[in-house]
């Protein structure tokens, strides 16, 4: 199980290792991500600033508490929200990103799939298609981050906990997201992209951490977006040759005796 996480993180350096290779290439997915970082800034930093009124709001119960009590509890209460904020952010970033840049990411992942060599898939995978799994991907973000919130008011490891199953979480349907195009161009019904993401569910799992904690650092979430769509592709040929079973030797007819 640890050796398919790492594989899907090592997935994830690889994609970065496209910019050395695909530099103009990966350069295209820029725009677009300098976008939706813009406008999701935009509303993170009047949320986080806002964050102490609102802890504040939420528990006047505990106005009369003495210190430290009172300063502890709002506190750990405003670090889980902005945990389950930034879990959110990366699924929002994502789909922001990848609708506003479609025709892009569609260049991004073609010139990938070329570079690897074998029959490029030619399927459909258009704009609406995109939206749709866009909107599925905030909608399941939003789970996420409630399902976050819930977890941190668990007492002592609340914090620790929501911590970590939210980047899991969120990491998960960003990988999922990811590999969309790849899995969509092949023809692949979203049962048969379910069942291959099951059956490399640490990869993935492994890929989208490595992708969320990326998207967490400062300005990170610019120059990871290319090199994560770059790495799905990866991931999604890697899942699929591994589910394709290879072909059968064909062994010659036995010899007839006159």
């Amino acid at each position: 199980m640890f050796r398919e996480f790492f594989a899907g993180v090592r997935i994830l350096g690889r994609g970065f290792g496209m910019w050395r290779t695909h530099t103009k290439l990966l350069a295209l997915g820029l725009i677009p991500a300098v976008i939706a970082f813009v406008l999701l800034a935009g509303a993170l930093i009047p949320f986080a600033l806002a964050l102490g009124p609102l802890t504040e709001w939420i528990t006047p119960f505990a106005d009369g508490w003495v210190s430290p009590w009172q300063e502890l509890l709002r506190f750990s209460l405003g670090a889980v929200i902005l945990i389950a904020a930034l879990a959110l952010a990366g699924a929002v970033f994502t789909a922001l990103t990848l609708t506003i840049g479609d025709p892009f990411y569609q260049r991004i992942w073609r010139g990938i799939e070329r570079s690897l060599g074998g029959p490029e898939p030619t399927g459909d995978t258009g704009l609406l298609t995109t939206i749709g799994e866009g909107i599925r991907l905030i909608v399941l973000g939003i789970l996420v981050a409630l399902l976050t919130i819930v977890i941190g008011f668990v007492p002592v490891v609340g914090g620790v906990l929501a911590s970590v199953i939210g980047v899991i979480l969120s990491g998960r349907l960003v990988a999922r997201e990811l590999t969309g195009r790849a899995f969509d161009a092949r023809g692949l019904t979203t049962l048969s992209r379910s069942e291959l993401l099951r059956s490399g569910r640490a990869r993935v799992i492994g890929f989208g951490v490595a992708t969320q904690l990326c998207f967490l650092v400062p300005l990170g979430a610019i120059v990871t977006m290319p090199a994560a769509v770059a790495g799905s592709t990866i991931l999604a040929r890697s899942l699929t040759e591994r589910a394709t079973p290879p072909p059968q030797a064909v062994e010659p007819p036995p010899a007839s005796h006159a």
